[in-house]
């Protein structure tokens, strides 16, 4: 069937234009008085006539200069290769173009990718659609449709990765991240690297350059299984021949098994071709993370606790989905509960025997209780160095991991087991027989001269700025305690660990990359994860000016980030590290915009802070706030 569509504008004599007709591509043309409509592909490399020119009664294609009839579409005598030329009429109210109705595409590889990601829980995409991810991106859109997903279009590929990898991080489950060849691929890499450092799944989908040229040296051809070979658990180019359905739901399993990163290469003609292969579905493939414990190394643990005068408790990211189990515990042997920086939050600091962060970006009172201890009970921590876990302290380690155990240094006793199931096997076996004695007036004691401190440390003004103890505390008496909080790296970072005081909100950051710019695309992830929880992002000048573009990402999707910026015009941990390796300060200046004013004009809102008095104002504007909004702080580099 063929239809008549009139069209919005005609060229003037002489001229060529493009015009979108019925949602396709149309050159239309005017020369000797005709008008003339051919599709608008050069039947050559596919490149767009309507961007040609018209030149002694011919339209040269502007790729490779190939003339054609500009009514008839036919070639110069002797050839053939003519693009598709449609009727025309003139009519008194336009000018019409005949063309034959939209052939529904059919069923194709990427739409039994797309069916069988979203059947294995995959609901939300971040990426960039381009010129090699076409075909998957239309299998996006459709699944879109259908309400099975979203897909959230970022200024920047390295955005991608890290919104996925933030959202890996707050629900233990895969977003995917998506991008063409080449560089679009290559952008991916440093949040992916996030992803797998930190143990957060993420499916990563790559366009790719035809088959027929690819290891020719195309434009935009790179052996991406070669580049993504490091990062990913898996990297696997899906064929014409491949089992397709099979090899996406091997990607998600194996990301999820492997707590990593996997690797999905669509080369561009593949992506269209004909399928009418099932979704694969993930019942019965995935295991229970939840195991219980050994008996032996349980009784030896139970032994280890029941004689131990002052332990402490240290729980990590691993903890997370054992909260309760925690505060069960610390409750029975009256122990302080301390936390790695990645598990700030597990129990609020505002619980009798929450202690708050240990390590470079902790507290005082932390760090104190574990000096006085006699035993760590350790669970879900890496004990990497800068959690600042004492090697030298009896340990007994619990973690769902074996290379977990003893990773660095030999422990007193190491179970093997959920935390969430071993910690309730301790707390139910451990009877009344034990030697604690009640720290919770200890853990009072350092709060109130660690709080003396900071408000000090809050009240100080150089006249340069606020100081961040005064930020944080602001923070902590505004945030809702139901909010998801994504930091930063640098200054900003270790300032939110010394001073926020939380009351049970989880925290993302890039803990083992410790990649800056993680902030905002990582609150995006979270935002995708539950867009009814409150998200607040909380980074420096230098990480944000890393991917300031994605507030417009923001603002086009309505995501509601609430963005604390401390801005002190210097990238500063940078400085205070120059200067504590006895180096000159070299180079660590910043030029910043007024972020506020770039944030109204991004069509966010815009808060401006230049003095402790006007903190509180500016955060309860900030929460109160519709939609994307953006607190600018200036600071003083030195108050930290």
């Amino acid at each position: 069937m063929n239809q008549w569509h009139r069209v919005a504008e005609v060229p003037a004599e002489g001229r060529v234009h493009t015009a979108i007709v019925d949602g396709r591509s149309i050159a239309l043309t005017r020369c000797g008085g005709r008008v003339g409509a051919l599709d608008n592909h050069c039947p050559h490399q596919g490149g767009p006539l309507g961007e040609g020119s018209i030149e002694n009664g011919l339209l040269r294609c502007p790729w490779h200069g190939y003339d054609y009839n500009p009514t008839t579409g036919r070639p110069p005598a002797g050839f053939s290769d003519a693009p598709t030329a449609f009727d025309v009429d003139e009519r008194d109210d336009g000018t019409y173009v005949c063309l034959p109705d939209v052939v529904e595409r059919q069923r194709s590889v990427s739409d039994v990718l797309v069916e069988t990601l979203v059947a294995w829980g995959v609901d939300t995409v971040f990426g960039m659609v381009g010129h090699s991810n076409l075909g998957f991106a239309d299998a996006l859109r459709k699944a879109e449709e259908r309400g099975e997903l979203k897909f959230i279009g970022i200024r920047h590929e390295g955005a991608a990765a890290f919104a996925a990898s933030g959202y890996g991080k707050l629900t233990g489950r895969p977003a995917a991240c998506f991008a063409i060849a080449g560089p679009g691929s290559t952008n991916l890499l440093t949040g992916l690297y996030d992803a797998k450092l930190d143990g957060a799944p993420v499916v990563a989908i790559s366009g790719q350059v035809p088959s027929t040229v690819r290891g020719r040296g195309a434009f935009q051809d790179l052996d991406l299984a070669a580049v993504f070979r490091d990062v990913a658990l898996s990297t696997v180019t899906i064929e014409s021949g491949s089992a397709h359905a099979e090899l996406a739901a091997t990607s998600v399993k194996r990301a999820l098994d492997g707590r990593g990163v996997t690797h999905l290469v669509l080369p561009d003609e593949v992506q269209d071709q004909p399928s009418d292969a099932p979704a694969m579905a993930p019942t019965g493939r995935l295991a229970d993370w939840a195991i219980a414990p050994p008996v032996g190394p349980l009784a030896r643990a139970l032994e280890t606790i029941r004689t131990a005068r002052r332990p402490v408790i240290i729980v990590g990211q691993g903890a997370r989905g054992a909260a309760e189990e925690v505060r069960e515990l610390a409750e029975l042997l009256h122990a302080p509960v301390l936390t790695t920086f990645r598990a700030k939050g597990l129990v609020p600091d505002t619980h009798p025997l929450g202690a708050g962060v240990l390590g470079r970006s902790g507290t005082p009172v932390a760090s104190w209780l574990m000096n006085e201890s006699d035993l760590l009970v350790v669970v879900g921590a890496s004990f990497a160095n800068h959690t600042g876990i004492a090697p030298y302290k009896p340990i007994v380690q619990i973690d769902d991991t074996p290379a977990a155990i003893g990773r660095f240094n030999s422990v007193e006793v190491g179970v093997l087991g959920d935390a969430a199931i071993t910690l309730r096997s301790i707390v139910d076996q451990l009877g009344d027989d034990i030697n604690a004695t009640d720290q919770t007036a200890d853990v009072a004691a350092r709060w109130t001269i660690w709080r003396a401190e900071k408000a000090r440390r809050a009240d100080d003004d150089r006249g340069n700025g606020v100081a961040s103890a005064a930020v944080f505390k602001a923070l902590t008496d505004h945030c809702p305690t139901e909010a998801v909080i994504s930091i930063d790296v640098g200054n900003n970072a270790y300032s939110f660990g010394r001073y926020f005081e939380s009351s049970g909100q989880p925290v993302l950051m890039s803990g083992y990359l410790g990649s800056i710019g993680f902030g905002y695309p990582a609150a995006m992830g979270a935002w995708a994860a539950d867009p009814t929880r409150p998200v607040v992002a909380v980074t420096g000048d230098g990480g944000f000016g890393q991917y300031l573009a994605e507030l417009t990402t923001a603002v086009k999707y309505g995501i509601a980030i609430k963005h604390v910026l401390l801005d002190n015009g210097v990238l500063g941990k940078i400085s205070k590290e120059q200067l504590a390796g006895a180096y000159p300060v070299w180079q660590t200046s910043l030029v910043n915009p007024d972020f506020a004013e770039y944030a109204k004009a991004c069509g966010a809102v815009g808060i401006s802070v230049r003095t402790t008095a006007e903190l509180d104002d500016g955060m309860a504007a900030l929460f109160a706030a519709n939609g994307p909004a953006l607190l600018h702080i200036h600071c003083d580099a030195e108050l930290v």
